[in-house]
């Protein structure tokens, strides 16, 4: 592999409170998920968060999540699916306004946080995801974690299914994200994660908290935007990987 994506989660400021430099993130990204109001941001953020990525050349994907600004999305919701489903209409389509008032489009869709992590496995919830792309606008790509319940499902419908691999974040031996309340879940020294995302993408391999090496394709690798040094670790990550022949580029 030659190219690869890489994708940030943007636009989660909202009113007073400031989260994450996404201007400065667009410098290294080729992607960027904008949030949709229900997990973080709100319009003004989120209209200038798309015409700063329209700016920079960066493709905009809507980032929608549970509605739970309180727990910034990283709550499980049991939510009915049929309004699960049209929360995440109303939220793609709320981007659609906004990203073309701001000069560009959302080309794909990214769910968020807890909702990412449900449709791993939970049948129910994906589905009610698939549904709503499919009823917004079924050219759509979905950016999720390969070998989920989500893109099998997406690719049954028809959808296409992108497969993503996070560059700061630990695996579990069944290729899930490791959770947050572990420690050493969050990765935070630039060197590593670089030569983690070096090795995912020329070998399509990864070690995991547990010391196992497990085979991963990503089409697309995510470098939170909120945690501490995130633009610096994302410059670091897109250095290496030009250094060693692979060009950064949109999956779309």
């Amino acid at each position: 592999m030659n190219t690869i994506d890489l994708n940030s989660d943007v636009g989660e400021s909202f009113g007073r409170w400031e989260l994450g430099d996404d201007t400065a993130m667009f410098r290294s990204v080729s992607s960027a998920n904008v949030a949709c109001g229900f997990h973080a941001g709100d319009p003004s953020v989120l209209r200038a968060t798309c015409a700063s990525a329209a700016a920079s050349g960066v493709k905009v994907g809507a980032h929608p999540g549970y509605r739970d600004l309180a727990n910034f999305g990283r709550r499980f919701l049991d939510v009915d699916p049929i309004q699960l489903t049209d929360e995440i209409i109303y939220q793609v389509g709320a981007l659609q306004a906004i990203a073309k008032t701001a000069g560009t489009s959302v080309t794909y869709v990214k769910p968020h946080g807890a909702l990412g992590n449900a449709i791993v496995h939970h049948a129910a919830h994906a589905q009610a995801v698939v549904d709503a792309v499919n009823a917004v606008d079924a050219t759509l790509p979905i950016l999720a974690m390969p070998n989920s319940e989500i893109l099998t499902r997406a690719e049954a419908a028809g959808l296409r299914g992108v497969p993503e691999a996070f560059a700061d974040r630990a695996y579990t031996a069944d290729g899930r994200l490791a959770p947050r309340s572990l420690p050493g879940s969050v990765l935070h020294d630039a060197d590593e994660v670089a030569e983690r995302v070096i090795r995912m993408v020329t070998e399509g391999k990864i070690t995991t908290l547990d010391g196992v090496d497990i085979d991963v394709s990503p089409e697309s690798i995510c470098v939170h935007g909120d945690t501490a040094g995130a633009v610096e670790m994302a410059l670091h990550i897109r250095e290496a990987l030009e250094s060693a022949g692979i060009a950064i580029t949109s999956f779309v």
